[in-house]
């Protein structure tokens, strides 16, 4: 499918025609500040919300509403005749919609996929509303927070992911002559999210999706979820006594990077091969 790569001074159909059919048939992943978001909308807790409106504890929205456009079942937060019930805490994703968003080394660069403009299969009257510059778009939709969010947790993915790079590399794990922590990072990254979410177990799932944290500024929250993984990890994995400990516990917080990842629209496979890569050039084996 043809990508368009776009600048913000592109000057596209953006103005919104209120139908709601971006509201079926979608894909929606979230990281714990925009489920916390949602929660706060619907006036819930986000472990409510998680339980309720989720999947593979707390990253997919669910989309089991009514059959609709297409054939499709509705996101579980559409009302019929009124739109999105948690219209103010929606997350990046939708507030995005029909653009997609990509970082690399700290480059954003937005897009859409097709042929055409997305919103035109469906929503073909947008054509005779206003056109909007794509940096007025994101403003008039408030992405700013959203962003910043999407920013750090990237960030904190990473760091999650160096914690299981020390506990093999920096253990004597590697030096060991280990085969089997880079083999088990390899088919987390194949696994369904299901699965994956069964393997790190609640404990952890809770911890990444629903941390006991309140701030409504994003950055802060993630600084504050970062430091409560860390600390997590270190009573978890600090005392660790045999080899075999050390290969369960690395395997453990890949699983925890690898499914965050995947709340965060990043492709799990390739990043496993990304990381067992980098460790197989420090000295690790499979």
């Amino acid at each position: 499918m043809q990508t368009h790569t776009l600048n913000l001074q592109d000057i596209l159909p953006l103005s919104c025609s209120r139908t709601g059919y971006c509201c079926f048939g979608k894909i929606i992943y979230i990281n714990p500040w925009e489920l916390l978001s949602l929660a706060n909308e619907k006036k819930i807790t986000a472990r409510e919300f998680r339980d309720r409106y989720s999947d593979f504890g707390g990253i997919r929205l669910r989309f089991d509403g009514k059959t609709g456009f297409n054939n499709q079942r509705a996101c579980a937060q559409y009302v019929d005749n009124f739109g999105c019930s948690v219209h103010g805490g929606r997350p990046l994703a939708c507030r995005l919609y029909p653009l997609g968003r990509q970082v690399q080394s700290d480059d954003v660069q937005y897009m859409y996929q097709g042929d055409e403009f997305p919103c035109l299969e469906a929503c073909s009257g947008v054509l005779e509303l206003a056109q909007f510059r794509v940096d007025e778009y994101l403003k008039g939709q408030l992405t700013d927070k959203f962003e910043k969010a999407q920013d750090g947790y990237l960030e904190l993915m990473q760091n999650i992911a160096d914690i299981a790079f020390e506990l093999f590399l920096d253990t004597g794990l590697a030096e060991s002559g280990d085969r089997k922590t880079l083999a088990l990072w390899r088919k987390m990254g194949n696994e369904p999210p299901e699965v994956l979410a069964e393997r790190i177990g609640p404990e952890w799932v809770d911890c990444l999706m629903i941390p006991d944290i309140s701030d409504d500024d994003p950055l802060a929250f993630v600084a504050k979820h970062n430091d409560l993984i860390l600390l997590k990890a270190q009573e978890q994995f600090g005392a660790l006594q045999t080899i075999q400990e050390v290969h369960e516990a690395s395997v453990l917080i890949m699983g925890v990077a690898l499914h965050l990842a995947r709340g965060l629209g990043a492709n799990p496979k390739e990043l496993a091969e990304l990381w067992i890569d980098t460790a197989k050039r420090h000295g690790g084996q499979e």
